[in-house]
């Protein structure tokens, strides 16, 4: 057991799996002498050369489209994507031809690919550095899409996305990089399933990424006045782990899904749906939404009241309870 932040814990997970196997090679924008602009891969470069840890030009689309070329050569790529919003020029390498390149073969050719994305917002940028835009990768066949909330999954979970050969859109909770806390010595299951971080019996908050810290620091709130949250960071988008939701939602017979994404067709309206129709006898109140609102995101100035704050997260609790 050590303890880390999530940054450093994604540095520590890179550096494994380069260590495990020589066909894993980094690329992205100033990930080499820099490190990063979040310093993330900070030393990986001078242990590892500059073949392996590969600086590129300031074109996303042509870094995916890399990417893809050196899978189909065997190779292993982790692309970094400097910020969310800068995802979109390679968009169409992503959805046409990572998604859909397995299938395409009848499984003969594999896409072992990882696409890290810092996402959310809450660290006062302009537009474009502070997107969550998970569902339009979430919606894509043949995409994992995953989440880490703390530096145990950070390590792990960043090193199982390198081992599995399905591609892999890797999002990371930017203003939480500097979090700490432990990182065990094994993974707390497969890359798909979610975790019970917080034993509850009164409402279930299901969350990922940023959120699940806030959804902690609600229950610990809730807790004071004798109320019981149950907290599950979801881990994995897509797949969802329906069993861990469902059971959860059975439980409690209530569910709040928190998340920094717009609630009109985000994450939560999807598990929404999945909990009313698999879970419709046991629910004591109809599924409720957190999220950002339905507008671009807003100058630094307003993010704090763009974003799911605890009190936001109380009030949905509430009004499930007054059902």
């Amino acid at each position: 057991m050590s303890t880390s932040t999530i940054a450093k814990g994604i540095t520590s997970g890179l550096r494994a799996a380069m260590e495990q196997d020589p066909k894993v090679v980094l690329l992205g924008e100033d990930i080499g002498k820099l490190g990063g602009v979040f310093r993330v891969t900070e030393g990986l470069q001078k242990d590892f050369g500059e073949d392996r840890v590969i600086d590129t030009p300031l074109a996303e689309a042509g870094i995916v489209g890399t990417a893809i070329g050196m899978a189909l050569r065997g190779y292993r790529p982790v692309v970094e994507i400097q910020f969310d919003g800068f995802v979109y020029p390679a968009f169409d390498h992503i959805v046409s031809q990572v998604a859909k390149l397995r299938a395409r073969s009848l499984g003969y050719v594999t896409m072992p690919i990882v696409i890290r994305i810092p996402f959310g917002g809450g660290i006062g940028a302009v537009e474009h550095h502070s997107e969550s835009n998970e569902t339009y990768f979430a919606h894509t066949a043949g995409l994992r899409v995953v989440a880490c909330s703390n530096p145990h999954d950070a390590h792990w979970m960043i090193r199982q996305a390198i081992e599995s050969d399905d591609p892999v859109v890797f999002y990371e909770p930017k203003r939480r990089y500097w979090d700490k806390g432990e990182v065990g010595e094994a993974p707390d299951g497969a890359l798909g399933s979610a975790r019970v971080l917080r034993e509850g019996t009164d409402v279930t908050l299901l969350a990922y990424g940023p959120m699940v810290k806030t959804c902690l620091q609600a229950a610990q709130a809730a807790a004071e006045e004798g109320r019981s949250l149950e907290v599950l960071d979801l881990r994995s988008l897509s797949p969802l782990d329906d069993a861990a939701i469902l059971a959860s939602a059975r439980k409690t017979g209530r569910v709040v899904v928190v998340h920094e994404a717009s609630t009109f067709l985000g994450i939560g309206s999807e598990i929404s749906a999945m909990v009313t129709e698999q879970a419709f006898y046991s629910l004591e109140a109809p599924v409720l939404r957190v999220g950002g609102y339905n507008v671009p995101y807003p100058p630094s100035r307003l993010e704090e009241e763009f974003l799911p704050d605890l009190d936001r997260v109380l009030d949905a609790v509430d009004r499930s309870l007054a059902y």
